[in-house]
């Protein structure tokens, strides 16, 4: 305890910690749009308890693989050569991720842009009991926690060799995300252009993690100012429709439709 007072009586240790929480949650950006669109396929009473459970495995996760730090740092170590590049487990980790990522991305887009398509989306079950789905969801979003949860705790290792700041960070960001979650999924529920902008969010952040695990580093910095740019430009035309939807209402008695 005198120890862990003593860390914290360090400024550097305190601008370590906020700038730590804002990379935590910053990055758990990617995970919470995957966890929003994956449970939005469930019936609506499952909902909130898949994203407080795939939010909680998370938690649980992180704060595991802290315990293990000395051997999470082992995975940036080297394990075969290939095509001129060191290949780790943080490599093969970070592509597995990325195809996975690419994979259910790529499949739910074609099941929105094709209606007629009946095979399963991205839950993987949509005709199953709901048991089933429910359990096919957490499971996926348990890879994914699993991928995002390495490349979160190695961001962290890198940035302070202060254990206790690395758990406080990582508790506040995933309450962040706790609290986030819903609110966002009800916002791509509403709003179905948001969903297929989100998908190609997915697509974006599966190709980083695919490049990045060959040795291309891609500035975060990068990824998340498209980001931003591309949801900006969705809100104009969220904008911009409700305001043509008002006039027509307003002109011709016709109800305004939601977007």
């Amino acid at each position: 305890m005198q120890d862990f007072l003593l860390i914290f009586q360090d400024p550097t240790a305190w601008v370590a910690l906020v700038t730590l929480v804002v990379m935590e949650v910053v990055l758990g950006i990617d995970n919470l749009i995957f966890i929003s669109i994956l449970t939005n396929k469930l019936p609506a009473e499952m909902r909130e308890r898949a994203r407080k459970i795939g939010i909680g495995l998370a938690l649980v996760m992180r704060l595991g693989l802290l315990f293990t730090i000395a051997w999470i740092v082992q995975l940036t170590q080297p394990v075969f050569t290939a095509f001129g590049h060191d290949f780790s487990w943080k490599d093969l980790i970070l592509i597995a991720g990325g195809l996975f990522l690419v994979y259910k991305a790529t499949k739910e887009i074609h099941h929105s842009v094709d209606v007629t398509d009946s095979k399963e989306d991205l839950v993987g079950a949509g005709k199953n009991a709901a048991q089933v789905t429910f359990a096919s969801a957490i499971g996926q979003i348990l890879v994914l926690d699993l991928v995002f949860s390495i490349d979160s705790i190695i961001t962290a290792v890198g940035m302070t060799p202060h254990v206790p700041i690395m758990f406080i960070a990582v508790i506040a960001a995933v309450s962040v995300m706790l609290l986030a979650a819903t609110p966002l999924a009800n916002f791509i529920e509403k709003n179905p252009t948001i969903v297929m902008l989100a998908l190609a969010f997915l697509l974006m952040i599966g190709g980083t993690l695919i490049v990045e695990g060959f040795g291309v580093h891609v500035p975060k910095g990068y990824i998340y100012a498209a980001m931003a740019f591309s949801a900006g430009v969705e809100a104009l035309n969220m904008f911009s429709r409700r305001r043509r939807d008002r006039i027509k209402a307003a002109q011709g008695g016709v109800p305004p439709t939601r977007h």
